[in-house]
């Protein structure tokens, strides 16, 4: 039976409080001085790809493994247009190429869309594991009530047609062209309608026209749903759940406090905080609105009440910090051009030719392991570089992203370009053996210490706005304090 096997999730470190912007722009809009939390802002080398790949990866390590027949990603902030972010996701995690990818958007319904899409696939021949991923970084215009509301995120499923922690029971759907918001191609912001018009004539019309015909093949009670998983604006969940008649206390907790509205994955990252906490054989409706209706419905199985091998949904929103620049924020957000002086330019361009043939090593970070004595190199060469061996032609490819590392040495460079001051960069020993020279990022100023351990994350590596293209790499950043 199709289910979800495991979950993951990334939410960036960085936190902006609704305090903060609102001491910032409350001249222009006063209602933002009575919002309280804050929200999930990513820093200049984070977007939607980047913590795609953060949260699959939390998945396939939940999952136990990353054999899956399938990539789905889902957003409506791609990094790219015309080109396969779900192939550099796939081949950032290390991936089989055989595998099919694809890219979905055009709607905040793509999350819950490609969710369902992949476990409508598992039943057939040999369809294996699929993983879906769903990740956005909307921009808003500043003081605007979305730049309060919105928070960047990714949340990812790893489904199939084994035993997971929940099986789905059934799922509906309605399409319908409501327009709650849009954003045209060639358009950076959002235009949204009026709160109350988007929550009696679209939530409350359009969401029972997939639920109630869903309770009602699966047989079961709106009164037993234990949790209503539904990603709605502020005031609409508890409406909504009166009209379906699921009772108020089974409204999952929808983040606003802690990041906001993530964008097309929110639905999967509240579902995946859910299943940290479900009991066995409980119920779980998730919705998912944008254009039409999602409506999936989840039994909890005994698995869920296992351990997750990384970090839950609410070990990821502890792991913060406080993002004390409003401008900073702007400019990570492309929204205020500072003066980096002289040092900013520089031509970025990509070699198109070498980041194919070093693909493995630049993308998944991948490094080579002598078979002949075991060092470990990176980058991977034909001949060893231990002395005492020297071999040639015996190195096998050796995946270094997963590893642990620490710090041999550092520099905090004042002086040189960095999008966040400083530019730390230095060498990182690898946990079994061999180091890499190799750029820093998480790290506040003054952090940096040698020995200190360290992850390693996907992260832009620089922009080339000449071209209009983003190339992406590995950086060390603090290991995780939980």
């Amino acid at each position: 039976m199709a289910g979800i096997v495991a979950c993951g999730s990334f939410v960036p470190r960085l936190r902006l409080g609704r305090g903060r912007m609102a001491e910032a722009m409350g001249w222009l809009n006063p209602g933002l001085a009575g919002l309280e939390g804050e929200r999930s802002v990513c820093s200049w080398d984070e977007d939607s790809l980047t913590m795609a790949v953060e949260a699959c990866r939390t998945a396939l390590a939940n999952a136990g493994s990353s054999s899956v027949e399938r990539l789905g990603f889902a957003s409506t902030t791609f990094p790219f247009a015309d080109r396969s972010n779900a192939t550099v996701v796939a081949t950032a995690l290390g991936l089989e190429g055989s595998l099919r990818t694809l890219d979905l958007g055009g709607s905040q319904r793509a999350g819950t869309g490609a969710l369902a899409q992949a476990l409508a696939e598992c039943d057939a021949p040999a369809a294996g594991r699929a993983l879906i991923v769903a990740a956005d970084r909307r921009l808003a215009r500043p003081g605007s009530a979305q730049e309060a509301r919105y928070g960047h995120g990714a949340a990812a499923c790893v489904v199939g047609a084994e035993d997971g922690i929940a099986t789905l029971a059934g799922a509906r759907h309605y399409a319908a062209d409501f327009v709650d918001h849009y954003r045209a191609a060639d358009g950076s912001f959002d235009y949204a309608l009026e709160d109350r018009w988007v929550r009696e004539a679209g939530w409350l019309e359009l969401v029972p026209k997939a639920v109630t015909p869903l309770l009602a093949e699966a047989g079961v009670e709106a009164a037993a749903i234990d949790h209503l998983v539904v990603a709605a604006p502020p005031g609409t969940a508890p409406r909504l759940a009166a009209a379906l008649r699921i009772r108020r206390e089974a409204i999952a907790d929808p983040l606003e406090a802690a990041c906001g509205d993530t964008g097309c994955g929110h639905a999967l990252l509240m579902l995946a905080q859910v299943l940290d906490s479900a009991a066995p054989e409980a119920w779980i409706l998730v919705v998912g609105f944008g254009q039409g209706v999602d409506a999936l419905l989840f039994r909890a199985t005994a698995a869920v009440a296992g351990p997750r091998t990384v970090a839950t949904v609410a070990a990821t929103l502890a792991a913060r910090t406080e993002e004390t620049s409003y401008t900073r924020f702007l400019a990570h957000c492309g929204l205020l051009s500072p003066d980096f002086g002289m040092r900013a330019e520089r031509d970025n361009r990509t070699a198109q030719s070498v980041l194919w043939r070093k693909r493995d090593a630049i993308t998944a970070f991948t490094g080579g392991r002598c078979r002949a004595c075991g060092t470990v190199q990176f980058p991977p060469s034909r001949v060893c570089v231990n002395p005492a061996c020297r071999q040639t032609d015996t190195q096998v490819p050796h995946r270094l992203a997963d590893s642990a590392g620490r710090i041999k040495t550092f520099t905090e460079d004042w002086l040189a370009y960095s999008a966040r001051p400083p530019l730390i960069y230095g060498n990182v020993e690898f946990s079994e053996g061999g180091n890499a020279f190799i750029e820093f990022t998480d790290f506040a100023p003054g952090e940096a210490r040698v020995g200190a351990a360290v992850r390693f994350v996907f992260r832009l590596k620089d922009v080339d706005r000449v071209r209009g293209f983003r190339r992406y790499f590995w950086k060390a950043a603090p290991a995780r304090k939980h």
